[in-house]
């Protein structure tokens, strides 16, 4: 494969990471549909994220993804890693959030597109540190995101699911 077709091949899988047809099962599109405002903030399991939670950090570590890729030197997302906790959303505002994640990921599959295909084996920071996605190659940072995205889509038909079955709202969130 060159490296090229490696570039195409790694923004369609974040595509369908986050759009649809993806292997695993829905995408962080498809996991979002159907949340209205209520549910993307509601604590369904205690010491756990909301939806609303979720869908911040994802579209905050696909926006610094897209600015290490424009040359940005690693650091934690501008939005911050989660956002403060919200009591309060209304529908448009969840709407906002939503388009928030599906900007983030189209400016991150033209970055990738644009990205020199040459680049995708150099190292990015100089030591390995998860939470901030550093020692690994640029290309090894684009499939953790991948991996990271179907993580939380996973997190979010989760969360749904408790509170289809009716759980209680938790406390201590």
């Amino acid at each position: 494969m060159s490296s090229h077709e490696s570039l195409q091949h790694i923004a369609e899988q974040l595509r369908r990471m986050h759009e649809g047809d993806a292997w695993h099962g829905p995408s962080v599109r498809e996991a979002l549909e159907g949340v209205t405002a209520e549910m993307a903030i509601r604590h369904a399991v205690r010491e756990a994220h909301t939806i609303y939670d979720i869908a911040h950090h994802v579209a905050a570590w696909a926006g610094e993804v897209t600015r290490r890729l424009e040359g940005r030197a690693p650091q934690m997302p501008d939005e911050g890693d989660f956002p403060a906790p919200v009591v309060a959303l209304s529908e448009s505002g969840w709407a906002s959030a939503r388009a928030r994640v599906d900007d983030a990921h189209a400016r991150l599959t033209a970055a990738i597109l644009a990205f020199d295909p040459a680049r995708l084996q150099e190292p990015l920071g100089s030591q390995l540190n998860a939470p901030l996605g550093t020692g690994v190659t640029f290309a090894g940072m684009l499939h953790g995101l991948i991996q990271h995205d179907a993580y939380h889509a996973g997190q979010i038909v989760l969360l749904k699911r408790t509170m289809a079955a009716g759980a209680p709202p938790a406390t201590g969130g």
